[in-house]
């Protein structure tokens, strides 16, 4: 197994921070520095991150109600709660994406770097489902905008499933993942989100998980999580 999967695997970080990790030099395996990704390791090597050492744990998924108020990492130093503390696990648990500290919803948490990898990659476009409540009432030419892709400063976003629920009630869909997309793509049309919850990852729904709770998925959840980044 490659060195950055089994950080990975071992619940340090997503394959992406654990890159990073490596190349900063706190990384041994049998008391060496290794600062390539790529070197094979096995269970049962020496492998340490600054020290501590590091096993493959028992992969784990969890479903999250993320209340307002509650940040998306594993840790936060300005003594907000952080998600992590909602769930009741050994395992070292790091959330799959982010939601804004005043979004609610759900929000994936693992030790499992592949996955995570699989599912907030931009080329397997997980598709992800929010319930907006907005300031004002939108009107259908707006929706049709969000539909066809708005212009943002980074660029223009790609097309999005918009339902409407209400005069000031929307449900969007998108296949992105960019920061605060949703806020900006109905700021983008002279609207204002007013509260916005996270109802679905893939196939996975909220439906009545309640607020600040967690659950860990069955393997059959799992399977569908990854069957969706195919």
């Amino acid at each position: 197994m490659r060195l950055v999967k089994f950080l990975a695997h071992g619940g340090v970080a997503s394959r992406r921070k654990a890159e990073e990790i490596i190349a900063k030099g706190v990384v041994t395996v049998g008391g060496e520095v290794v600062t390539d990704p790529a070197q094979d390791v096995e269970v049962g090597d020496d492998v340490r991150v600054n020290g501590s050492p590091v096993g493959v744990e028992s992969r784990e998924v969890w479903a999250v109600n993320k209340p307002a108020g509650v940040v998306s990492t594993a840790r936060e130093p300005g003594g907000r709660p952080a998600v992590v503390e909602l769930v009741k696990t050994e395992a070292r648990l790091y959330p799959v994406g982010r939601l804004d500290v005043d979004t609610t919803g759900l929000l994936l948490l693992t030790n499992d770097g592949e996955l995570a990898n699989l599912l907030t990659h931009p080329r397997y476009e997980v598709p992800k489902t929010y319930r907006v409540r907005l300031r004002n009432a939108i009107a259908d030419r707006d929706l049709e905008r969000l539909r066809g892709g708005v212009q943002l400063e980074d660029g223009p976003t790609a097309k999005a499933q918009v339902k409407r629920l209400g005069g000031r009630e929307i449900e969007i869909t998108l296949r992105e993942g960019r920061n605060r997309q949703v806020r900006r793509m109905v700021e983008a049309v002279g609207n204002e989100v007013d509260t916005l919850q996270r109802v679905s990852f893939g196939p996975l729904r909220l439906d009545d998980l309640p607020k600040g709770k967690a659950r860990r998925l069955s393997d059959r959840e799992v399977a569908a999580l990854r069957e969706a980044s195919r």
